[in-house]
């Protein structure tokens, strides 16, 4: 039988996305009254170019993350502004090599100083993170993500030995 999980998250807006959208709307302000003091002639046509191209740079920052689990492949797509879609990672979980929680004794130095991290999480503080370690492209990755129990029981099927819940 076959078994299709699937989680949507939303990722939270950090202090720094905050100050590049301030910095993106204080720009195009400043940029607003150059353009209307020194081009009059085609001011409005530019101006409203610009707050177009505003409106793209900010709303490219609401970002979701899909978690989707297929009989133990792993896909991960990246939604922008619930409209575009974008494969980040489609794995099976026979690549891994441990999977368990970001507050586990798993989660030694070494996979948090690997220098490929993948971070697909919400950002939330109270969020149940997971890791996953693994060999991508001939060099150590770790994929943080919040699967659901379903998922992790999942994988568990196929690959019991790497699977820690504690």
């Amino acid at each position: 039988m076959d078994v299709f999980i699937e989680k949507l998250v939303k990722r939270r807006k950090t202090m720094a996305d905050v100050l590049l959208i301030l910095l993106i709307v204080a720009g195009a302000v400043i940029l607003s009254y150059l353009i209307m003091r020194y081009i009059p002639q085609f001011a409005m046509i530019l101006i409203i170019g610009l707050f177009y191209l505003v409106y793209v740079l900010i709303t490219k920052l609401n970002i979701e993350y899909e978690y989707a689990v297929t009989n133990g492949e792993l896909d991960i797509d990246m939604i922008t502004n619930q409209k575009q879609r974008k494969r980040l990672l489609s794995v099976n979980c026979r690549d891994f090599d441990v999977v368990a929680k970001v507050d586990s004794l798993q989660y030694t130095k070494q996979i948090k100083e690997c220098k490929n991290i993948k971070d697909y999480t919400s950002r939330s503080k109270n969020a149940e993170v997971w890791f996953i370690s693994m060999m991508k492209d001939g060099q150590p990755t770790v994929i943080l993500f919040e699967p659901l129990e379903k998922m992790i029981e999942n994988f568990a099927i196929y690959i019991p030995r790497k699977i820690f819940k504690n």
